[in-house]
């Protein structure tokens, strides 16, 4: 999300969102935004991100997506784009899919692979786009009030999409999925707080808990090192996103690079705690296993029904970006064509599967390696708590999970911790395979 900077926060006594779409104001707002990502978009890029290529060819453009340019209200001035399968049958599921910084409805639908599986399974695919009339990098603004809340701003806009989709498409309205890359993995979890009546599943994709950032210095925080909560607090922002629901909640699956140096792993941890919490479930997984080529960590939480209600995917070797597997196999999907699609594991295909669009009534039960090793990790005190091992508190550090002392919160005190299980952290120094 913020290989590229949020935009500047609307100072005090600004007009309404919905008022800084034009005008004088909406200029001044924009050039602040400007010299704020002038001024540190340079320390928050990824290696080679400057040099990223975000071209639009005109004749893919038009082959690939179709531009929705009335689609009814749209307070937060997005763009809408649709993906139609050649045969897409009635009452066909929809994926609503959303960008990272600096990245583009056509950029996101050529290099995810979501198209592949729209294809193979028939249903449809919304690409909302944002744009730098709302923020100077194109993110979506996950963190300002005026675009997260419940008919307000992009959040509206992205809700009005799909209403669009329902009534011009003839899409089932019970089986509505979200996902989306970074800020808009981020935006993904707006939207599952704000409208979890609409969307019956989401996918997380190196994103932040909801309700994290409230502004362009809290959003920061949230990124890294992250931000450590209860997992009754987490779970209680959901639930003040639209009070007085009752559920059902929407389904979550959660995606995260370990060596993501944009937006901290421990956000996956936090994102967890937020949805178990809000299931009713505890944060230990009822199931582990690994997938694809590259032995991604799965840890499923499992409904009383037994159904996968959250899952989290820990990817291995990667870092900030969403997991492509360039190929024709039945699992492989996606390009490398721009910055921050990684050659790793098709994660659309697993996500796909996950929302069930695959033609499977009941997902596959994993199996867990019975020779896979302990995970270990040997790093000072200040990147295990970056990291999401362990937490901060007072000054002083405890591994996760175990809540085992790990002493002062620096540079200088280093440990090795085993995770076993899933997000449970011991210390294991000199003992760790």
């Amino acid at each position: 999300m913020s290989y590229v900077v949020p935009s500047h926060p609307v100072p005090p006594g600004a007009p309404p969102p919905g008022s800084r779409r034009g005008g004088r104001w909406s200029r001044t707002v924009r050039r602040l935004a400007a010299v704020v990502a002038l001024a540190t978009g340079a320390a928050l890029a990824g290696p080679g991100a400057a040099g990223a290529s975000t071209a639009e060819p005109a004749q893919a453009w038009a082959a690939a997506l179709e531009r929705i340019t009335s689609f009814g209200a749209n307070p937060g001035g997005l763009n809408m784009y649709v993906y139609r399968p050649a045969a897409l049958p009635a009452n066909a599921p929809v994926v609503v899919a959303l960008h990272g910084c600096t990245q583009s409805a056509q950029v996101y639908s050529d290099n995810s692979g979501l198209n592949t599986f729209a294809d193979r399974h028939g249903f449809l695919v919304v690409y909302a786009e944002t744009t730098t009339v709302n923020n100077a990098n194109k993110c979506f603004n996950w963190f300002q009030p005026g675009d997260t809340r419940r008919g307000q701003g992009e959040a509206a806009s992205i809700r009005q999409m799909v209403a669009h989709a329902a009534t011009a498409y003839g899409v089932d309205t019970g089986r509505v999925q979200v996902t989306g890359l970074s800020a808009g993995g981020a935006m993904t979890s707006v939207m599952l707080a704000a409208y979890p009546d609409v969307f019956a599943a989401g996918a997380v994709v190196a994103g932040i808990p909801y309700g994290c950032g409230t502004d362009v210095v809290s959003a920061f925080g949230c990124m890294s090192p992250g931000v450590d909560r209860t997992p009754a607090a987490w779970a209680q922002a959901v639930r003040d996103a639209h009070p007085g629901f009752a559920g059902p909640w929407p389904r979550v699956a959660i995606w995260h690079g370990d060596n993501d140096a944009t937006v901290a792993p421990r956000n996956a941890d936090e994102l967890r705690d937020q949805w178990t919490s809000v299931h009713g479930l505890g944060q230990t997984p009822d199931r582990t296993s690994t997938i694809g080529p590259n032995s991604t960590r799965r840890s499923e939480y499992l409904a009383a029904d037994g159904r996968s209600v959250v899952e989290v995917d820990r990817v291995p070797g990667i870092g900030h970006g969403t997991p492509v597997d360039p190929g024709s196999g039945a699992e492989q999907c996606g390009a490398t064509g721009t910055q921050h699609f990684i050659d790793s594991v098709c994660s659309s295909y697993w996500i796909t599967r996950f929302f069930g669009l695959d033609g499977s009534t009941t997902p596959e039960p994993p199996v867990d390696p019975p020779t896979e090793p302990a995970a270990c990790w040997t790093a000072n005190n200040y990147e295990h708590v970056r990291a999401g091992r362990a937490t901060t508190t007072g000054g002083q550090v405890y591994a996760k999970g175990s809540g085992q002392h790990l002493g002062l919160y620096n540079t200088f005190v280093t440990h090795t911790l085993k995770e076993s299980p899933a997000g449970h952290y011991v210390i294991a120094d000199g003992s760790c395979p």
